[in-house]
């Protein structure tokens, strides 16, 4: 093993699988630092066959003294846009062009051959070509796309018109400012255009974020949605059902996993592999479109080891803005108006509470409440129902991605917090709201 850094710096891509036989990067020092370049998820990765799991993620990172059974602290530091713009929208298969998945085994309808490499010809929706026969090989078209273009600042985006997505198309990877070692193809090479003069504000965050799973996954199949394609699939990436439980769900899409929350992940191989990727300029709740504008970027995250949490899948600690309204931390002014409640109805002692927020994923939104529901339970050792109960009325479930990520987010009793060994932690990141 060699020997652990303080910092490290990641501008290298898996093929799009998270393989936890392969080697990984480091290690980086518990408490120490990864900067990493990012490159574009969703739309580029999608149109290049030989990625060969939806999106480019970096390589894990080996951090020192994560071991099975434990869980990483990752707070995100900055996040910072480097994409002058990018293209994206609502996306639809074409038949003939994979095997039983579409993000995972592209095949050439011409020749044939699987996980094909492509270059790219002119611009347009048939500009991927199979280097081996020329056949147009994307798996993957636009329904209603767009091309936007960003300010100097990263705050605002303009979505362009037929000349100007033709522009940034001919301008490729230096427009969307892909970086060295990626080898996706530019999505504008498209050029969409179906939305002119829209107006979008930017607020990025990550769309894939999180540690390596217990097998090998195609890296956007890393939660319990899409994972479900993974499910006895007829290419070499097929599981069963059972073995979907070795996933991290490293892949969320929460518009939340942004600059300032952190986020608590399973150790489930040796040295967790942090992973970075899919960074998106914008996003609502759900990303209903089922992609957002994908962009490079560069990402600074520190990690912390957290001895013997075993936690099935991630822990968020948002941002206080992003906290729902009923689960922020009770002020002092609340708490003093509840006491005088409290001694009306002969109640000795109030709950001290934290925000706490547990990811759930699953085949749809029901069953990824379920999860959510159940990994907060099996957390703090109490039932689902007290935390239906807690989620109700100091919280609220949040959609992360449509069809199958949410948040269950709640105030949660110190004394439970204090069992996982977060209190410290959680204190540190509402400090200025507990004050």
């Amino acid at each position: 093993m060699r020997e652990a850094m303080q910092t490290v710096y990641v501008n290298e891509f898996t093929n799009g699988i998270l393989d936890p036989e392969q080697e990984m990067l480091g290690p980086v020092k518990n408490g120490g630092h990864i900067i990493a370049n990012t490159a574009p998820g969703c739309w580029g990765p999608m149109i290049t066959p030989r990625i060969r799991g939806g999106h480019e993620v970096t390589k894990p990172v080996f951090v020192e003294g994560a071991e099975v059974g434990d869980a990483i602290a990752i707070r995100i530091k900055s996040i910072q846009v480097t994409s002058m713009g990018t293209s994206s929208g609502n996306d639809a298969p074409v038949e003939g062009r994979f095997v039983g998945d579409p993000f995972v085994a592209v095949k050439c309808p011409g020749c044939g051959q699987l996980y094909p490499d492509t270059k790219v010809v002119g611009t347009g929706p048939e500009s991927v070509r199979c280097s081996n026969c020329g056949t147009d090989v994307t798996p993957f078209v636009f329904t209603n796309g767009y091309t936007i273009a960003f300010d100097s600042n990263r705050r605002v985006g303009v979505t362009l018109d037929k000349t100007a997505a033709e522009e940034a198309a001919k301008q490729g990877r230096s427009f969307m400012n892909t970086p060295e070692n990626s080898v996706q193809n530019p999505i504008v090479a498209f050029a969409p255009h179906d939305l002119v003069g829209t107006v979008a504000r930017l607020r990025p965050f990550l769309g894939q974020l999180g540690t390596t799973p217990g097998r090998a996954f195609p890296d956007s199949h890393n939660a319990g949605d899409f994972g479900q394609f993974l499910v006895d699939a007829p290419h070499e990436y097929g599981i069963t059902r059972e073995q979907l439980a070795d996933r991290t769900d490293g892949h969320m899409d929460i518009n939340r996993v942004r600059e300032g929350a952190i986020l608590i992940c399973p150790v489930k191989v040796e040295g967790g592999g942090i992973y970075i990727g899919d960074m998106h300029a914008m996003q609502g709740d759900g990303e209903i479109a089922g992609h957002t504008a994908d962009v490079s970027g560069i990402v600074t995250l520190q990690t912390i080891v957290i001895k013997g949490l075993n936690i099935d899948g991630p822990i968020l600690l948002p941002v206080g803005e992003d906290l729902p309204y009923l689960a922020k931390p009770i002020t002092k002014k609340e708490k003093a108006t509840a006491q005088k409640v409290a001694g009306q109805w002969g109640v000795r002692q109030l709950e001290d509470s934290l925000p706490i927020s547990f990811i759930g994923t699953g085949a749809n939104l029901n069953e990824a409440t379920e999860n959510g529901l159940q990994r907060a339970a099996e957390a703090f050792g109490i039932t689902v129902p007290e935390v239906m109960n807690r989620a109700t009325i100091t919280g609220s479930i949040e959609i992360g991605r449509h069809p199958g990520v949410v948040t269950v987010t709640f105030l949660a009793p110190t004394s439970y917090i204090d069992q996982l060994g977060l209190t410290h932690l959680v204190k540190d990141q509402y400090r200025d709201l507990l004050e």
